[in-house]
């Protein structure tokens, strides 16, 4: 398994795509390390099928479309406050960078967890 280092680099950031995932300027798709945002309307984690299999999950489906649209906007504010810096941490099992993102020393994910747009991802 190769080692990753933990570099922090400036990030452009093209879209934000809900609470809890980004897209990059250069395509990457990068999902905040440690946070559970709400689902938007149409997400694959809200169907019956999901819900039922991740009831008794540490981290079962949190299907509130408005509050997915307040964590999407709070994200997008955060990140267009001041220039945005990333620390990748590894892959997600769908292939998104894993990360860490801030602005001005300040940590996003932990940004929406205290205003309650977010949850801490449980392992």
């Amino acid at each position: 398994m190769p080692i990753l280092l933990a570099a922090v680099a400036a990030a452009c950031i093209a879209n934000v795509h809900d609470g809890d995932t980004v897209r990059l300027c250069d395509g990457e798709r990068v999902r905040l390390e440690g946070v559970d945002a709400p689902e938007l309307t149409g997400s694959p984690r809200c169907s019956a099928q999901s819900r039922v299999r991740l009831k008794a999950s540490a981290n079962p489906a949190w299907c509130d479309a408005a509050a997915g649209l307040a964590s999407r906007d709070g994200l997008r504010a955060f990140l267009a406050s001041g220039p945005a810096l990333i620390r990748r941490t590894g892959t997600d099992r769908y292939g998104r960078t894993l990360a860490t993102l801030s602005v001005n020393g300040r940590d996003a994910g932990q940004y929406l967890i205290a205003r309650g747009l977010a949850h801490p991802w449980r392992k």
